[in-house]
């Protein structure tokens, strides 16, 4: 499994952080509608998600923590995933669908997602990845990942420490 450092925070800052991206030289990569649907599994989290960037069948493990926090994944990247979301729902049921505009970023091994989620807000994420060249800067991802939420200004009390299909499925269960 690959594993990386990554933070979630709430934020109506996406254009400073725009602006801090800029400065670092960030590689924009494009804004993408995103279609995550979550399957019920025994263990960990399985997604698809539909966009016009990422297409990616995801697996992931990780605590639900509002400090940054390891995440575990498998990959599995495909341009044909629609294919399998029929049998997908068949044997295991959705959960959750999360429906999200994404902004994404790279500066290095640093990618961030500026993210806008009707009914939940904007957010901002940020993954320092482990399998891919290091930003030689930083002597851990943790300190990599704690710069650049400096960087952004974001403040402990703006931080979430769960999913997207958390906070859905929290919404859906209080508004019920």
């Amino acid at each position: 499994m690959a594993k990386n450092i990554e933070i979630k925070a709430r934020t109506t800052q996406h254009e400073f952080i725009r602006q801090v991206l800029n400065d670092h030289q960030a590689k924009f990569i494009g804004t993408d509608h995103q279609i995550d649907q979550y399957y019920h599994v025994p263990k960990g989290r399985l997604k698809l998600r539909l966009g016009n960037i990422e297409k990616s069948l995801i697996f992931y493990d990780r605590p639900n923590t509002f400090e940054a926090k390891e995440s575990n994944y498998s990959l599995y990247k495909s341009e044909n995933l629609a294919d399998i979301q029929s049998t997908l729902i068949q044997a295991l049921g959705i959960l959750v669908t999360v429906d999200k505009q994404r902004e994404i970023y790279f500066v290095k091994n640093a990618k961030i997602h500026l993210d806008s989620l009707e009914g939940l807000g904007t957010f901002v994420e940020i993954e320092i990845i482990d399998e891919v060249a290091k930003d030689t800067r930083f002597d851990t991802l943790e300190n990599q990942c704690q710069y650049y939420k400096d960087a952004f200004k974001i403040s402990d009390t703006d931080l979430v420490d769960c999913s997207y299909s958390d906070l859905i499925l929290d919404k859906e269960g209080t508004d019920s």
